[in-house]
């Protein structure tokens, strides 16, 4: 076990983790709502640090972040537990898991060592990713900093329910940040978190971008009569736009049935392409579709003049037409890194 870096002792022995926005009071020899946080004897101890679960090189069209090196290659890896209890979740086995039970199986690499891959792999980037990357918070921490050092780029994959002072804390060593906003309701979230408020999470994906100069990409899975009403997700491609700009990538994707959400069918995909005309009609300029077999969705279009610039199909990704980020045929500038 490894002492947590945010969290504050109170009274009798309990202690209050500072690290996501539940905020978990947890009295001694109890575990918070993630299952990775223990109270120790009246020190918050993180049950899984350097403790790996998954772990694979993958383009960073995976994650999905399109506009950040498309084609280049990330060391992608994951561990155990979750500050959420998403019931259609894909990554349940590790995200749900029992974490006592799963990090005494579990890879252990030391944060240098996961450089050593990463480079070793050709890798222009590590990708914190699988389960939510802020329950790691120390490990990302130490991998960041030497990712830093190392000249490599850094990439949270998350549902953006840290806390200001944790992303504070990983802020000047985080370069992506692709955040899950899982929908734009106090209905959706409590359907799909089993939280009551998500302001705190706009909060923070404005903090990455405004304080910190994270890159953002923002991913949304339609879930028929869960996140799909159209009002909702009208207001969200609004507060996109507005509070994060019209260059954001907006990935607009397709849920397919699992778990506790087997019986909900598949998102049919012409609302998804309703959904990404709003979004393009309230002004933004990158709007995608995923999980999805039609190339025009995934792929990137000068906004100046509808050029092709980026194709992709299954992860393969060809850019075309784009000169020091870009366009060749109209010299406008395309938002991200190229």
């Amino acid at each position: 076990m490894v002492e947590a870096i945010l969290y504050e002792k109170l009274a009798d022995n309990k202690v209050q983790c500072n690290v996501c926005q539940r905020r978990c009071v947890i009295s001694e020899n109890e575990k918070g709502y993630c299952q990775t946080r223990l109270n120790h004897q009246g020190k918050l101890c993180s049950l899984i640090y350097s403790r790996v679960s998954s772990i694979m090189v993958s383009p960073i069209e995976k994650k999905p972040v399109y506009h950040f090196f498309p084609g280049s290659k990330w060391l992608s890896l994951g561990s155990y537990g979750c500050n959420f209890r998403c019931p259609g979740c894909q990554n349940w086995k590790i995200a749900h898991a029992d974490v006592e039970e799963e990090i005494e199986r579990a890879r252990h690499i030391p944060p240098k060592e996961l450089i050593q891959i990463a480079l070793k792999s050709q890798c222009a980037g590590i990708s914190w990713t699988y389960n939510e990357p802020t329950l790691w918070l120390e490990y990302t921490l130490d991998g960041a900093k030497f990712a830093k050092i190392n000249k490599l780029y850094t990439n949270y994959v998350t549902n953006g329910f840290i806390t200001p002072e944790a992303l504070d804390t990983i802020g000047p060593y985080l370069d992506v940040f692709r955040v899950d906003l899982k929908g734009f309701s106090e209905d959706s979230y409590k359907k799909l978190a089993d939280i009551n408020d998500f302001s705190g999470i706009l909060e923070i994906i404005k903090r990455a971008q405004k304080k910190w100069g994270m890159h953002v990409e923002i991913v949304t899975n339609v879930i028929p009569g869960i996140n799909d009403n159209e009002q909702d997700l009208w207001k969200m491609a609004a507060w996109i736009c507005q509070e994060l700009g019209r260059d954001t990538p907006w990935h607009i994707t397709r849920f397919f049935p699992h778990l506790q959400l087997a019986n909900v069918p598949p998102t049919p995909i012409n609302i998804l392409r309703k959904i990404r005309k709003m979004g393009l009609a309230q002004g933004l300029k990158y709007v995608y579709l995923g999980n999805v077999s039609e190339n025009k969705g995934e792929n990137t279009y000068c906004p100046d003049c509808g050029a092709l610039l980026i194709t992709r199909k299954e992860f393969e990704t060809k850019v075309l037409r784009l000169n020091k980020g870009r366009c060749d045929s109209c010299n406008c500038l395309i938002a991200g890194k190229f």
